[in-house]
């Protein structure tokens, strides 16, 4: 049995696996992808304990008490949310909830640092919408 919280609501689960499967098999949070399966892609990020985590390679039993939170435990007028819309930086939606939650975490910790390198080692976007992206993030960092 692992216990943990999830955007704020109490989990206990017997399921034994990867995070993004409880997220997506059992608690029906669809946001987070399952897109390389391997935590390179980053479609399936969230945040646990305030870092942004691949929920794809994050096992459940290394989870015990730990408070995770997904882009549908974002409030809507989250400034992160509001700055993507701001600036269209969205397209097919498939990367953005991971992009979102990375963001947010940077936000979060207070961290800017090199957000180009950051988003470009953790993120695959094939929309073309880089730009827009690194202009919505820097609004909010």
């Amino acid at each position: 049995m692992t216990a943990l919280t999830v955007n704020g609501m109490a989990v206990e689960t017997t399921f034994d696996g990867p995070l993004l499967h409880l997220l997506r098999g059992e608690l029906d949070l669809f946001a987070a992808k399952l897109g390389c399966g391997e935590g390179n892609c980053g479609a399936c990020t969230v945040i646990v304990n305030g870092q942004a985590v691949q929920s794809c390679q994050t096992p459940l039993w290394d989870l015990e008490g730990a408070e995770v939170r997904t882009v549908e435990g974002l409030r809507a007028d989250d400034p992160v949310i509001a700055a993507f819309m701001e600036e269209n930086a969205a397209q097919c939606g498939f990367c953005i909830p991971g992009i979102l939650m990375t963001v947010t975490a940077l936000r979060d910790q207070g961290k800017g640092g090199d957000l180009l390198q950051t988003l470009d080692e953790r993120h695959i976007c094939r929309c073309g919408a880089h730009m827009r992206i690194l202009r919505a993030a820097r609004t909010v960092l």
